[in-house]
């Protein structure tokens, strides 16, 4: 993430990539999240004008895809898998015992997904992108630990 570097020019950047195709919006987005950590409000009017589209459009399919962030993140994002199997191991109390542990702590996000692919080792998280499964409070709480330092 190159949070020091301006978000028009890297929202320039990642535009001349991908052309200027309004297809190319959802790659775009992507690009600039992967590039920024997030999608600050004041790159969508040179994402509309590079394709040529409406800066509400923009807006909608930014607002719309809850994977995109308009804020920077915290230091450790957590995103718990909530689908079927995780279910069936558990995942809600474990949900419910990690959100107690870490209300307050502004350094960590907890936020569901709906499949992770990983059913055979649910219950099983992202941390910041690394894989966790067979998780219990105490491993997840060790991987966001980690994850800290």
């Amino acid at each position: 993430m190159a949070q020091s570097a301006d978000p028009i020019d890297v929202t320039a950047a990642v535009s001349d990539s991908f052309g200027d195709q309004p297809a190319a919006l959802l790659e775009i987005l992507h690009g600039v999240q992967d590039a920024l950590g997030y999608v600050p409000e004041a790159v969508l009017p040179v994402i509309a004008k590079r394709l040529n589209i409406a800066r509400a459009e923009v807006h909608g399919v930014l607002s719309f895809y809850h994977d995109f962030r308009t804020a920077p993140p915290p230091p450790v994002v957590v995103k718990l898998c909530r689908a079927e199997a995780c279910q069936a191991m558990g995942v809600e109390r474990l949900a419910s015992e990690v959100g107690a542990k870490l209300s307050g702590d502004d350094h960590v996000v907890v936020e569901p997904v709906y499949c992770l692919g990983n059913c055979a080792l649910a219950p099983a998280a992202l941390v910041n992108g690394r894989l966790v499964g067979r998780l219990t409070v105490e491993r997840l709480l060790s991987a966001v630990q980690e994850a800290s330092t």
